[in-house]
């Protein structure tokens, strides 16, 4: 049965995660893993009491527009509050491969020089918990590792985000690995065990946006004064999706990101330079498309989108950065589904500015 927090003892919570942690020290839980941009990819299985290669640990597997090497991608958060989840509970090993893995690395445990006294105990308790149904007061167990219900299950185990840098949040699902039914969600009180929400949050986390080259007309070279228009058409920029999903018998969710441009932000490089509209926020147009191109003709109008600079970038260039505002939303197993909070992503672009020549007659 699963582990309740409602009914632990405070010293008995202590005693389990000081006994797992000194356990779980030479082999820490495992991590997610990113799979290739625009790539599929299988969740790697091993072992398996039935020969079958089922009972193993779940990695998550990224598809669509994601990083290559399982890096964090491009898109920022515009909300500083957010953050993508530094460590989750997700489905770890069957009955009979953990009784023989935490077997193991508590035998080694009991035979480690000077683990006596309260390390000592907490060992002790940690080996009744999945050797004894009836654990300890406060604390009910499993019955020898719950073997007899193997296929039927798994135990699930904590993971750590390996690009969260706070260790400390890294390493926050500490609690000691519970079992789970085949086809039932875990036990409400793991607030962090994995569901399409998180699976959603990482997938935004290592989503790659293409890079923010608005067109520019003047293109790189543009004269003081004279308006310079830019765009980006919608046959070129469109949305992105991005895909997170766990995949092993009796477990089986996902969550897809869908991140779609909506303003674009031009930022001169300079203070000596006016941006249109004023704010220089350029707003998606109905087709999709963001700005208007330039066209013969247009050379006395105002530009819907774009920039003017009063003063010449003399020997060098000024720095055009331009970022695009991307609305993100997700959908996942179950019909759920919701917003994330908007992503920018930006690049610069050289730009030189030269004087107009006037020429006396």
């Amino acid at each position: 049965m699963p582990v309740n927090k409602s009914r632990r003892s405070l010293l008995g919570t202590t005693a389990l995660t000081l006994a797992f942690g000194i356990v779980a020290l030479t082999e820490p839980a495992y991590a997610g893993e990113g799979t290739g941009f625009g790539e599929g990819s299988t969740t790697e299985q091993s072992g398996g009491g039935d020969n079958t290669g089922i009972y193993a640990a779940a990695k998550i597997q990224y598809s669509g527009s994601v990083t290559a090497n399982g890096s964090t991608g491009n898109v920022t958060s515009s909300d500083i509050n957010w953050t993508p989840p530094p460590c989750w509970y997700a489905p770890y090993l069957g009955a009979k491969d953990f009784k023989k893995k935490m077997s193991e690395e508590i035998e080694n445990a009991k035979n480690t020089p000077g683990m006596g006294g309260t390390a000592g105990s907490a060992i002790g308790q940690l080996q009744q918990h999945y050797e004894d149904e009836f654990g300890w007061t406060g604390h009910p167990g499993y019955k020898d590792y719950n073997v007899d219900k193997d296929g039927e299950g798994m135990f699930w185990a904590g993971v750590e985000n390996p690009n969260e840098p706070d260790v400390l949040k890294r390493s926050s699902c500490n609690e000691v690995p519970f079992w789970v039914d085949n086809g039932e969600a875990p036990p409400p009180e793991y607030e962090e065990a994995i569901r399409p929400e998180i699976l959603a949050a990482l997938a935004y986390q290592h989503m790659e946006l293409p890079d923010t080259k608005v067109t520019l007309a003047p293109e790189a070279t543009t004269k003081v004064n004279l308006p310079t228009w830019a765009w980006l058409d919608k046959a070129v920029f469109d949305e992105v999706q991005a895909t997170a999903a766990i995949n092993v018998p009796g477990f089986n969710i996902s969550a897809t990101t869908t991140a779609k441009p909506v303003a674009l932000k031009l930022e001169p490089g300079t203070e000596d330079a006016e941006t249109y509209p004023a704010s220089g926020e350029c707003a998606i147009n109905a087709d999709g498309s963001i700005g208007e191109p330039y066209a013969k003709g247009k050379s006395t109008q105002t530009p819907p989108c774009g920039l003017k600079y009063l003063r010449s970038s003399g020997d060098g260039t000024y720095k055009l950065r331009a970022t695009i505002t991307w609305e993100i939303a997700w959908t996942g197993t179950g019909n759920t589904g919701g917003d994330l909070p908007n992503g920018t992503f930006g690049a610069t672009q050289d730009i030189t500015v030269q004087e107009i020549q006037a020429v006396n007659r």
